[in-house]
């Protein structure tokens, strides 16, 4: 069913719920639809064929009657409600729009179509007509309480919380025990933070109509978003109380308690389940998902491959399942199910990149490029192909291949940032230095904000010992962007060092040790400014940790084996 057909038709459906209310049925304006039996002969009868045709199912025919009608008696307020309901119930709605608001220049005072029109307007987002249709029904029905509940709704929706407020208030006060009124006005209480009081009319409605629901599911979320899962809980435990059935609810309670980091509870709730349905896909798939996050790999193979003997078609419990056995330990099993998911589903990349990274991991490099290569053949609409297997190439030293693999890439996704960054990182790595500038500088010509490029740019000036004003500025920006990050900070003092500023480098590389506190290339930065400020004892320290970090690095070895002879 469209969405306008469902909110035009909500609003005689809460009216329906509200009739229960003595407050409701206020007196009808005057000019209120007559009764079709006072037509003429003629236009009851076409009323009557098209109420039959409407009950067949046959719309159009409905429709061609209910005008045959209204061409008899053209003013009749009720047959042009009827027809302005078919028309919307088919979808017509420029149809319906026309038809009433004509129908309303002429007749004004037609309640019920003005509130249908209401919810037209809402639907299309115009919101000021909507408004005004609700204003004028209660203009002329003080007491409709359905058009203050839409109106306030609207305000709402707009975010005008004041004066949603004041409708809510001014509907509750006609009828303090309205619980459609009391349930929305809740819902909106929540959407401007005002928690408090939103709880206790979620409360107040439970306590009047145990029956309702949304009041108990709304209450529960309200104390989730607030991390007060066991209140949550209790509440969900109330409402099955009286509907024990509810497996869905069952469920949420064993979420909540994982939240909780109540895992033990959690996988009992998830096994009484289980009980009732022992089939249950949705359940044992989130318990193999709590088994996994347990590290519980062979109760987690359990479920999954159980599953997946009922359903081998099923990709998402494939790739369940060979993530449980990769953690598990066991990388060949996990290699061929990553390769058996189809690449219709939505983490195929994901599963292939595995796959290659099992391979790699076993020394198998040129298989692991066969895996990617074979994924970029059958899915080449993600980018994250071409920057893995181009990662393979450069492991395998072929920076050539592994430029040539970042540019295809490129041609298939020519404004990703992250291709271009890594073109430019390769780029660098073969020595092209203002070719290196160049990708980053259309890295921010995409994306002015993209912190990595602005960082890579200043900390080459400064490196180099050029531009060590722009780089400052460069590196700055990209600190305001990434605050907390220890690289950034390390570039931040390295640019300092090279100004000579070296209270103020020493202040940022130790702060960025903290973040990053085994990275060669900040401790032997350290060690750097200690040793041209003099300090050779804690230059010496920091030169130790480095190469303790970086063995391999020849030059850092070198910088240490030169301060200890100079000792």
């Amino acid at each position: 069913m469209k969405k306008v057909i469902y909110c035009m038709f909500c609003g005689f459906f809460l009216a329906g719920i509200l009739g229960g209310c003595a407050s409701l049925s206020a007196v009808r304006p005057s000019s209120y639809p007559e009764a079709p039996e006072r037509y003429s002969g003629e236009a009851a009868y076409h009323y009557s064929l098209a109420v039959l045709s409407r009950l067949d199912g046959d719309s159009a025919a409905a429709i061609d009657e209910l005008k045959q009608a209204l061409a008899i008696h053209p003013d009749s307020p009720y047959l042009t409600t009827e027809l302005v309901s078919l028309y919307v119930e088919n979808d017509q709605i420029d149809l319906a729009l026309s038809l009433g608001e004509s129908a309303l220049a002429e007749n004004p005072g037609n309640v019920e179509l003005r509130s249908i029109m209401g919810g037209l307007y809402f639907n299309r987002s115009e919101y000021d007509k909507a408004i005004r249709e609700y204003q004028t029904v209660i203009e002329i029905d003080p007491g409709n309480q359905v058009a203050y509940l839409y109106l306030a709704i609207i305000y709402a929706q707009e975010k005008k919380y004041d004066l949603a407020r004041k409708t809510f208030q001014k509907l509750l006060d006609m009828d303090p025990d309205n619980i459609i009124g009391m349930y929305y006005y809740a819902k909106t209480l929540t959407q401007m933070n005002t928690l408090a009081e939103a709880e206790a009319l979620y409360q107040k409605i439970i306590m009047q109509r145990p029956a309702f629901e949304a009041a108990w599911l709304a209450l529960a979320a309200l104390y989730e978003t607030q991390k007060k899962y066991e209140e949550a809980v209790s509440v969900y435990r109330r409402y099955l109380e009286m509907n024990p059935a509810r497996i869905g609810v069952r469920v949420k309670i064993a979420d909540l308690l994982i939240k909780a980091n109540k895992q033990a509870e959690a996988e009992k709730e998830f096994q009484d389940v289980l009980k009732i349905d022992p089939s249950n896909r949705e359940v044992r798939t989130a318990l193999g998902l709590l088994y996994l996050d347990l590290r519980r790999f062979d109760a987690a193979f359990v479920q999954f491959s159980s599953l997946l003997e009922t359903l081998p078609g099923d990709d998402k419990l494939r790739y369940l399942l060979a993530n449980t056995l990769e953690q598990k330990g066991d990388g060949h099993a996990a290699r061929v199910e990553y390769q058996k998911i189809s690449s219709a589903f939505e983490l195929y990349a994901n599963a292939q990149i595995h796959a290659a990274m099992i391979l790699k991991k076993e020394g198998r490099l040129d298989d692991a490029i066969g895996v990617m290569t074979r994924a970029i053949q059958e899915k080449n609409d993600q980018f994250v192909l071409y920057l893995y297997l181009s990662s393979l190439y450069e492991d395998k030293k072929d920076m050539a291949t592994a430029e040539k693999t970042v540019r295809e890439g490129l041609g298939r996704f020519p404004q990703n940032t992250d291709l271009y960054y890594v073109l430019g990182t390769l780029q660098e790595k073969t020595n092209r230095f203002e070719e290196s500038i160049q990708s980053m500088e259309k890295v921010l010509e995409i994306d002015p904000k993209h912190a990595d490029a602005l960082n890579f740019i200043g900390y080459s000036y400064a490196d180099r010992g050029i531009h060590l004003e722009k780089a400052e500025q460069l590196i700055v920006q990209a600190l305001k962007i990434k605050p907390d990050n220890g690289y950034i900070l390390d570039s931040l003092g390295w640019v300092h060092f090279k100004q000579n500023k070296f209270d103020s480098s020493l202040t940022h590389l130790k702060r960025a040790l903290e973040l990053v506190p085994d990275d060669a290339s900040i401790i032997e930065h350290l060690g750097d400014v200690y040793l041209k400020i003099g300090q050779d004892k804690e230059a010496l320290e920091y030169y130790r940790k480095a190469v303790k970090s970086a063995p391999d690095n020849r030059e850092l070895r070198k910088k240490l084996d030169n301060l200890m002879n100079k000792k």
